[in-house]
């Protein structure tokens, strides 16, 4: 009886981790122009990123809100980029993957940025 339970539940364990074949990114390098698209558009989103930072309006408002505001001005750029891999025929979640680390990186920054900014100006009044 423990060895069909044993079965049973090895059986059902490699159909959890089985992957859909169609999301599977199968062992295909990116071309040096694909690989110079995408790094020009994370420079364009950082760029825009950076610029939209610079806009005064932003410190008048709380950190996390002006942080908010400003990655979502910036979505647009990033869609942009969701292109560039779909154009290399990289399957969208791994696109997805990409875009939703490189989000979460740059809106840390920003947030502690901002916060640093509040800081200083409230230290300053």
């Amino acid at each position: 009886m423990k060895q069909i339970l044993f079965l049973a539940l090895l059986v059902s364990s490699s159909l959890a981790f089985a992957d859909d074949a169609k999301n599977e990114w199968h062992a295909t390098s990116l071309s040096e122009a694909t690989i110079k698209n995408i790094q020009q558009a994370q420079y364009q989103y950082k760029k825009c990123v950076s610029d939209e930072m610079q806009k005064p309006g932003y410190s008048k408002i709380e950190s996390r809100s002006a942080t908010d505001a400003i990655i979502k001005q910036c979505e647009t750029v990033l869609s942009k980029m969701r292109q560039v891999y779909l154009d290399a025929k990289v399957p969208g979640i791994i696109a997805d993957r990409h875009l939703k680390k490189l989000r979460i990186q740059i809106t840390r920054r920003v947030l502690k940025q901002q916060m640093f900014a509040e800081a200083a100006l409230k230290a300053g009044n």
